[in-house]
């Protein structure tokens, strides 16, 4: 292999034991075309690349937690014995001390009793793809015939919370529910009881697209816009009541950018490349978002894992992140948070011209621009080791100010110390709020214990 072999960094594997393999045919997926890939393909994992894989990927993180993940297409068109050799062969080559975590993506059809006791026998961690209340789910998801998956993918969430099951949501956004932001979010929250989510905005470019921005992108793609009022809108409903409670994976990555931390979503960091795609044949990509040839690193059945990942090739791959950034991106005062969000949605032009502009990038500067505040304030309570979820009761004392009302002497203190407002704030001088610096240093604490 060419180029200089490094020693790995942290990096995650998307395994896709089926390729593009799936039982759905939703309108915006862009993985279904990569079976081109692969014509003739069995489209099936086998025994040796599944333990290649797992050995590999346990022998190269000298840590004591490893992750093994699952995507697709459809991974559990493989069958639930596939994945009972899988968590054996964890057992067998984990060294001592060493726990091994399982992570499985899925549409949620197949999911019944069966599936859904392993899952919770072997501690998977699940993401299951729902879009919102039946409306929005069905506007764009649906099986091959057209029909709708919405009532079989609520079963599963319900078998897994029968079960005990761990899972998040993973809720794409696009030009139907970003209309309707809180009655996607209450719906998760109220009806189906799920506290984990995670936002995918769908941007999928036009074959043939015109001079005008919008024309880059297909119909149902969400708007730059209307995906920061989206995002904007959940976020004020769950910053005054669902802090601690509700845990949005987009919220948390961006709090640890207020807090100077590292976020752990991948889009929100500065460089990208610690997370790989694994093809069903064993070949390895540099990001699952970019599964095409000229980012194909090798084969794991003949080249290390470890190498593949450490190579200058595709440490190359990640600085590009930052280094292509244009200069709009380099002087705009939410980079410390943003740093250009995925590369695969750059697509668009900067005000005077220059190429590599995040498509979404009106969206993300209004939001970021609309929590600053709160933000800051849970960044100073978590400095402070005081829960963040003190923002609520700040909130709440300032916006009752606002109005005219007055916090009782009796009262709990708004700065969320949990004391009474008199034995706290009460006629100091400086009781402001928690107000920090973007310089100030970081923990590295967020709100969530989401997993991904």
């Amino acid at each position: 292999m060419q180029g200089t072999i490094m020693p790995p960094p942290a990096f995650h594997v998307m395994a896709k034991p089926t390729g593009a393999r799936c039982n759905l045919r939703c309108d915006y997926c862009f993985f279904l075309e990569k079976s081109r890939l692969y014509p003739g393909g069995t489209f099936r994992m086998s025994d040796e690349v599944m333990e290649s894989y797992i050995r590999q990927t346990i022998a190269a993180h000298k840590v004591p937690h490893v992750t093994i993940a699952w995507q697709g297409g459809e991974p559990t068109l493989m069958g639930l014995d596939f994945f009972e050799r899988a968590v054996a062969v964890e057992r067998e080559c984990a060294p001592p001390g060493c726990v091994v975590e399982n992570t499985l993506q899925t549409n949620g059809v197949l999911l019944d009793e069966h599936w859904c006791r392993f899952l919770a026998e072997h501690r998977f961690l699940v993401g299951l793809s729902l879009d919102g209340p039946r409306p929005m789910h069905d506007a764009f998801r649906h099986d091959m015939q057209g029909r709708s998956v919405f009532d079989r993918v609520v079963r599963a969430a319900r078998l897994m919370q029968k079960h005990g099951v761990e899972f998040n949501i993973l809720c794409t956004v696009n030009a139907v529910n970003s209309r309707q932001p809180l009655e996607l979010y209450r719906f998760f929250r109220d009806e189906l009881k799920t506290p984990y989510l995670q936002f995918i905005p769908i941007v999928e470019l036009q074959e043939h697209a015109g001079p005008r921005q919008d024309a880059l992108v297909t119909a149902r793609s969400v708007r730059p816009k209307q995906y920061g009022r989206f995002l904007s809108a959940i976020f004020d409903e769950w910053v005054r009541r669902d802090v601690g409670r509700m845990f949005v994976q987009f919220f948390d990555g961006a709090l640890a950018a207020w807090l100077r931390g590292r976020a752990s979503l991948c889009v929100l960091q500065p460089e990208c490349g610690q997370g790989v795609a694994l093809e069903h044949t064993g070949d390895l990509y540099s990001c699952d978002h970019f599964v095409e040839p000229e980012h194909l690193l090798g084969n794991i059945l003949e080249t290390p894992l470890a190498e593949l990942v450490g190579s200058e090739r595709q440490r190359a791959f990640g600085r590009h992140k930052a280094s292509s950034l244009p200069r709009f991106c380099r002087e705009c005062a939410w980079l410390f948070t943003c740093h250009g969000e995925c590369p695969k949605n750059r697509i668009a032009r900067t005000p005077d011209g220059e190429p590599g502009l995040n498509y979404l990038c009106p969206g993300l500067q209004a939001f970021f621009r609309h929590v600053d505040r709160p933000m800051r304030i849970m960044a100073g309570l978590l400095r402070q080791g005081r829960d963040a979820g003190g923002v609520m009761t700040i909130l709440a004392a300032e916006e009752a100010a606002a109005q005219g009302e007055k916090t009782g002497r009796n009262a709990p203190c708004p700065c969320g110390s949990g004391r009474k407002y008199k034995a706290c704030c009460l006629g100091k001088e400086d009781h402001v709020w928690p107000r920090t610096s973007r310089t100030s240093s970081s923990s590295g604490v967020t709100t969530s214990a989401l997993r991904t």
